[in-house]
């Protein structure tokens, strides 16, 4: 067993559990209409503006700051409420081409092919399983005790914050996996056609914003190549830290593979808020954040359009108090400190402790 869940539940609560649960989805699903088209519309119509607004700004030096910012928040509506929720299949069920998940395609490195494998398959399926989920670390860090210490994780903090800067780069190239090809493994020959992916798209969008764009102000191709650069690193690091404060902040558990062996719906609902944490704070901060900010909603419901989940919060969470779970959630200045505490602590060897007896989880299944 990976950590010691001090909230267990009976096999007949875990069921219950599910079952309160499925029952939010279904009502949810069942209630999908016109609202959450328009929303997701005026999104798109927002975000575009945005980009129209900050491309044309580039034109006026005196206005490159404005440019900067509006450039930054179009890419960060394109990348968080648009991109990674309609490519969750949030908005399937509208039968709109340009927000269907399997034609979509977002301004960033990262593929939306790769993406999609790594991310609504290999992470939602196996959220915080220690040797499963690559998204503990991103096979550059350490990020669990679990993870056994080597002295590479000494340069824990300074690889956060080269994975910060670069996070674009990061989310394109962790499908190669190349931690497992370090160790051998995994080969070569495996990566061929997601390196190509790779390629093509990181090919597409070093053209587009820092050659194409830039060159179409002229002479102010070097202020128009700057502000790219800026923006794209606005936006990687507003993901990083909201994706960050959704997965590491002190209190989210983490389980072992035989602990999640023959796995239960309920008891994958137990693991996905056990795993998970939320941020509290302003309603822009929620669309900017693309509803990132209530990760335990979106573990649970990763389906459902991410606008509903700040109305199903509070149900979620008086569920959590009947079942006397954790629903953990904070500012994002305390899960910030909390997930920067952790980065320190896990580059360093673990402390030794003298054995204790751990008590089974007797009453969880397997799965559990």
């Amino acid at each position: 067993m990976t950590t010691t869940h001090p909230h267990t539940l009976s096999p007949e609560q875990l069921a219950t559990f599910g079952e309160e649960l499925d029952a939010i989805r279904q009502r949810v699903l069942a209630d999908l209409g016109a609202a959450d088209a328009d929303y997701i519309r005026r999104v798109v119509k927002a975000q575009r503006g945005f980009e129209v607004a900050g491309r044309a700004l580039f034109y006026v030096p005196p206005a490159w700051p404005l440019a900067v910012a509006a450039l930054s928040v179009s890419k960060i509506l394109d990348n968080m409420e648009i991109g990674h929720n309609v490519m969750h299949g949030q908005y399937d069920w509208m039968g709109d081409p340009g927000l269907n998940s399997r034609m979509f395609e977002w301004d960033t490195m990262a593929p939306s092919e790769n993406w999609k494998y790594g991310h609504n398959y290999v992470h939602h399926t196996y959220t915080n399983i220690v040797g499963k989920d690559r998204d503990i670390g991103y096979g550059i860090l350490r990020m669990d005790e679990d993870q056994e210490w080597h002295p590479y994780y000494l340069g824990n903090p300074l690889y956060a914050f080269l994975l910060m800067t670069f996070f674009e780069w990061g989310v394109a190239l962790h499908d190669l996996e190349v931690d497992e090809l370090v160790a051998g493994r995994r080969t070569w020959a495996e990566n061929r056609q997601i390196a190509a992916r790779i390629w093509r798209k990181v090919r597409k969008q070093t053209f587009k914003d820092y050659v194409l764009f830039p060159a179409l102000t002229g002479p102010l191709f070097p202020l128009t190549f700057a502000g790219n650069v800026v923006a794209n690193l606005v936006r990687n690091v507003w993901a990083f830290n909201i994706i960050f404060c959704g997965h590491f902040p002190s209190g989210v558990a983490t389980f072992s593979m035989e602990e999640c062996e023959d796995e239960t719906r309920g008891h994958w609902y137990y693991r996905q808020l056990l795993g998970s944490a939320n941020i509290t704070g302003s309603r822009l901060m929620h669309v900017m954040s693309g509803n990132l900010s209530h990760q335990i909603e979106h573990h649970l419901f990763p389906d459902l359009p991410a606008r509903r989940y700040p109305e199903i919060a509070e149900e979620v969470r008086e569920i959590c108090e009947r079942y006397d779970l954790p629903y953990n959630q904070g500012p994002l200045h305390k899960q910030l400190a909390s997930v920067a505490g952790k980065i320190f602590r896990m580059a360093l060897p673990p402390r030794r402790k003298t054995a204790e007896p751990v008590a089974p989880l007797a009453e969880t299944p397997a799965a559990a």
